[in-house]
């Protein structure tokens, strides 16, 4: 059973950002929420996993020089990019920025391929090319956008989200190898606080949003939903623990598909054909990883 420990993990960090997906939009379009407020009660919600995290551990927190470094490089490179992403959805297109996006594990297999020397078997390689196929398909938006294209910004930040989130994957697994996931997860924790200020400042809506009407029922609302998002990234790090970066970072993407089923079973929402597509490609490449 430990061998598939990676699975019972990865498939938690399916489910539960493919639930936070489903209702965390929906939520911002309901309530009003400004997205870098989104951000500002994500990094609270990873608080309270940090110290199950540490709980977990019996209390053990790695903080020497190597720890820190290896742990803030993966929170920040992670935080750091939903920062960024929010910059280029307002100046950018979503309908390309988030397919192109979500094309990052390419660059975390590379770099497990090249630098941790990792391979799959014929099945698991299968499995990655119909994986990607599928996050791509899942994350293709149709129709128009109301975000003003302004020049060529966008396509900067899109790239900058891509590589960061990557290298961010790559870097999760590189660190497991020296530390164990609960230190990692709580240097996460503390790299998305350190930046709350940033999202602070990066819109005046924030500030116009806990000054607004029943914002604490808002924010507790959307605390519950982000605290999903949390409890995926705690559980994706024990993944990268016990698991191949070349096979999670695939199936770590393959969170969308659980966004529209449950879209279309509790929102009603028809899926497009393209969705559809990803949804079949995603549950072969789901089966292929897991041989």
């Amino acid at each position: 059973m430990k061998d598939k420990l990676w699975l019972v993990f990865i498939l938690i960090t399916v489910v539960t950002w493919g639930v936070w997906g489903a209702f965390s939009d929906l939520q911002m379009d309901r309530a009003g929420i400004p997205e870098t407020v989104v951000y500002i009660l994500w990094a609270l919600t990873m608080v309270p996993c940090a110290i199950v995290a540490l709980v977990i551990n019996k209390g053990k927190f790695l903080h020497d020089w190597k720890s820190a470094l290896l742990g803030c490089t993966v929170g920040l490179l992670g935080a750091g990019g939903q920062l960024v992403l929010f910059k280029a959805l307002s100046i950018g297109p979503a309908y390309i920025i988030f397919p192109f996006i979500s094309m990052s594990p390419v660059i975390v297999i590379t770099l497990a391929a090249v630098f941790l020397k990792e391979k799959a078997t014929k099945w698991q390689i299968a499995g990655i090319i119909v994986a990607l196929a599928a996050i791509l398909l899942l994350s293709i938006q149709t129709g128009g956008d109301d975000s003003p294209v302004s020049g060529w910004l966008w396509i900067v930040l899109a790239v900058l989200v891509l590589f960061a989130w990557g290298i961010q994957g790559f870097f999760m697994k590189f660190a497991n190898n020296s530390m164990d996931a609960e230190s990692i997860f709580c240097w996460m924790a503390l790299s998305g606080l350190v930046l709350i200020p940033v999202a602070w400042f990066m819109s005046p809506d924030a500030a116009a949003f806990f000054a607004g009407e029943e914002v604490l029922g808002k924010s507790l609302g959307c605390f519950g939903i982000q605290i999903l998002n949390s409890i995926g990234a705690l559980t994706l790090v024990y993944a990268y623990r016990y698991g191949k970066a070349v096979i999670v970072s695939p199936m770590e993407g393959l969170s969308p598909m659980v966004t529209v089923l449950l879209s279309l079973i509790i929102l009603s929402v028809i899926p497009t054909p393209l969705q559809i597509a990803g949804i079949c490609c995603a549950a072969f490449a789901m089966y292929a990883l897991s041989k």
